[in-house]
């Protein structure tokens, strides 16, 4: 196979780029020490959530004034607690894990959005500003019952 010479030129060009922006990239992130999220990383045993604390007793419980810490369990076609009631203002920090199968966890109207694993602990806080009701849905379809899958935040 016969390659023209602006051909071969072009191929080196475009494999030199390729080295230098792999390059660029893996020093960068090296040097600034760029690594995985692992701040809040830890892991339950998803056969035994509903033996293991907090998920022993999912709720919400206030941590300071208007904050507040919900912890839930995501499970086939729905969630526990069914309904969480904060007063306008508060900050809640969400702490979810699953028991069974992999499922999402949206809030309508906000930009809370995050897949829950079995077995993994997930955390995400926000603040809700205004009064009313805020639904959280599954967003990973899970099964047959997937459309089901709600819960409701009261926000007086």
């Amino acid at each position: 196979m016969h390659l023209h010479r602006l051909e071969k030129a072009w191929l080196t060009i475009g494999i030199a780029m390729l080295a230098i922006f792999l390059i660029v990239l893996g020093t960068m992130a090296f040097s600034m020490g760029v690594t995985p999220p692992s701040a809040h990383h830890h892991t339950v045993d998803p056969a035994n959530v509903a033996k293991t604390a907090p998920f022993d007793n999912p709720g919400i419980k206030q941590v300071s004034d208007k904050h507040y810490e919900a912890v839930m369990v995501a499970y086939a076609f729905g969630y526990t607690p069914q309904t969480l009631e904060v007063p306008a203002g508060s900050t809640v920090d969400f702490i979810v894990t699953s028991s069974d199968v992999v499922h999402g966890f949206a809030i309508v109207g906000t930009n809370v959005n995050m897949m829950i694993e079995p077995g993994e602990v997930s955390h995400i806080s926000h603040k809700f500003d205004k009064p009313g009701t805020y639904l959280l849905l599954c967003n990973e379809y899970c099964g047959t019952g997937h459309e089901y899958m709600k819960s409701t935040i009261v926000v007086k």
